[in-house]
């Protein structure tokens, strides 16, 4: 028999409130740690830069259980994310069961020798308390820790008039009117941000940048949906996988040609399409090598001011501050009044114990995650949201579906420690000698192996509908309706 348990669900973000939503309904105790002042993670409201919005179509970032508003446009804004986010909680009563304005400092294992956690919180006024919980659900995905760089000078940078801040920091954009704006990095945050700084008046905006990436647009060619090319199945089996049997190995070997040719045409229309070659940022690694979370979708507007000098791209880093400008590893000085830095987020869970964060974080950064969710040496816990992907509100829902059955036992092909071990060995041996863009983000990166992702997942939970009619299937990318009927196979149950 099952039991109930008091789950802490940490983070009311996208992964957080489908993990409430589904442990909730299978009859567990829900309490919700979430340390703003409202939910939404990276959509809630305070810290979205302008002009932010999904790189997924609407109909790949949505649940399985309702979809996104018939008059959003494809592409939703920021505010139609939190809206819909803020929505969604409201169907399920969710918004009862979070604590907002309260933060985990340290996670224990309980002292009274049950199973589970004791969490450490603190409140916004900084009272401290503990409390103890059956299972953990670590919710806060890639997005939450933000990585905070400094550069010599930047002190005297700043009391002289001159701002730093990170790029999550950038919400009101009358700040760059009529100012010298140098944004370090090349993410879709960064060149949002670069391009909403021209937009909104700035005197002038740089970008400096390590390397050049390889960017996909909307509409490729300027007719053809990229969902249509990068999120289908047939596309996906063009990339050696894990865990392949010889007569798979061997009909990579075979196609080997015809994918060269598929990815050349494809680097030559984003060439054209994309400017690469008058802008000198045609990147130099091949396409399919880079193609993993980090390829960003195109800002619309980027490289057009590229082209015609609005924005400017320096190839470099920082080094120091000087006076009020930035100077550049290749030597240049850039005279700035605002830098941004888009430089990403810290992975890591940093109020888990040394010893544990040594279970669950190799030496190279990697994670040992089954299934990206559960480590066999992390009891009663998981993690949902660190599988990211293209379409990650999807990503996040069938993965914490497979959470509450693993939690409870439930899993039609429950793994053994070993087993999972085993298949943690495989993965990391994959990423590291087989497939190294996939160690980005420590591993825990599902795109471009989406399909395969989640029919392991839906495996594991015993779904008896597992496919849609071969040419759709194929053909066409994730649909959501699809995977709700999926989910609904699986065997069901409830706790007591």
């Amino acid at each position: 028999m099952t039991t109930k348990k008091k789950v802490a669900v940490i983070g009311a973000g996208v992964s957080g409130l489908v993990t409430a939503k589904t442990f909730k309904e299978k009859g567990h105790d829900v309490t919700i740690i979430e340390r703003s002042h409202d939910l939404g993670g990276v959509w809630e409201l305070s810290r979205s830069y302008p002009d932010v919005q999904t790189q997924s179509p609407k109909d790949l970032y949505r649940y399985t259980d309702k979809p996104m508003p018939d008059d959003y446009p494809e592409w939703p804004k920021g505010p139609q994310v939190h809206a819909y986010l803020d929505s969604y909680a409201a169907d399920y009563n969710l918004r009862d069961h979070i604590r907002f304005n309260t933060s985990v400092s340290e996670m224990t294992r309980r002292a009274d020798g049950q199973k589970g956690w004791t969490l450490h919180l603190v409140d916004q006024n900084g009272a401290e308390s503990t409390e103890d919980f059956d299972f953990v659900a670590v919710c806060t995905g890639q997005f939450s820790e933000k990585n905070i760089l400094t550069h010599p000078g930047q002190e005297a940078f700043e009391a002289q008039g001159g701002q730093v801040m990170h790029s999550s920091e950038y919400t009101d954009p009358s700040i760059v009117d009529g100012k010298d704006v140098t944004v370090l990095g090349f993410s879709k945050s960064a060149t949002d941000i670069a391009v909403n700084a021209v937009k909104s008046g700035a005197k002038s905006v740089t970008i400096v940048y390590l390397q050049s990436v390889w960017r996909v647009p909307y509409f490729i060619g300027g007719l053809i949906n990229f969902k249509r090319i990068l999120y289908i199945r047939k596309q996906e089996q063009m990339f050696p996988s894990w865990g392949l049997n010889p007569m798979q190995k061997f009909a990579h070997v075979i196609g080997k040609p015809f994918v060269w040719a598929n990815w050349r045409a494809l680097e030559a229309l984003l060439t054209m399409q994309l400017k690469l070659k008058k802008t000198g940022l045609r990147p130099e690694i091949k396409i399919e090598d880079e193609i993993n979370c980090s390829v960003p979708i195109v800002t619309p507007g980027l490289f057009e001011m590229i082209a015609d000098g609005r924005i400017k791209c320096i190839k470099g880093t920082f080094k120091d501050y000087e006076g009020d400008s930035v100077v550049l590893t290749g030597g240049e000085k850039v005279k700035t009044d605002l830098a941004i830095l888009a430089v990403g987020w810290k992975l890591g869970v940093p109020y888990l114990p040394k010893e544990y964060q040594d279970k669950l974080v190799e030496e190279d950064g990697q994670y040992r995650l089954y299934r990206i969710i559960a480590n066999p040496d992390l009891p009663d816990m998981g993690f949902v949201g660190f599988n990211s992907s293209f379409c990650t509100v999807l990503c996040a829902d069938l993965a914490a579906n497979w959470l509450v059955r693993y939690a409870d036992g439930k899993l039609a092909k429950q793994p053994t420690e070993q087993q999972m071990n085993d298949n943690i060995e495989q993965m990391l041996h994959w990423k590291r000698h087989e497939k190294p863009s996939a160690k980005v983000y420590g591993g825990l990166c599902v795109a471009p192996y989406h399909f395969k992702h989640f029919d392991e997942l839906l495996d594991d939970m015993g779904a008896k509908v597992r496919r849609r009619n071969p040419l759709a299937e194929n053909f066409t990318p994730p649909d959501a309706d699809a995977y709700r009927r999926f989910l609904d196979s699986t065997p069901d149950y409830r706790v007591n």
